[in-house]
């Protein structure tokens, strides 16, 4: 399917991504710790509200 070539090359970049990202975020993260403060409370508030539409739609399915 793909050759050994294409294979080592996927291999790598996704080695290279990631570390880049893992950087990058290292790098910022007192700011994002400083801009990005209440983000916790709204992804759980979030994350409620869409178990709450399947908890209504499960039930006045039955």
């Amino acid at each position: 399917m793909f050759s050994s070539g294409q294979l080592i090359f996927a291999i790598l970049f996704v080695i290279v991504f990631i570390g880049v990202m893992i950087f990058s975020y290292r790098k910022d993260k007192s700011l994002h710790q400083k801009n990005y403060r209440g983000v916790k409370w709204i992804m759980v508030s979030f994350i409620t509200f869409v178990v709450f539409l399947f908890l209504i739609k499960f039930f006045l399915k039955n």
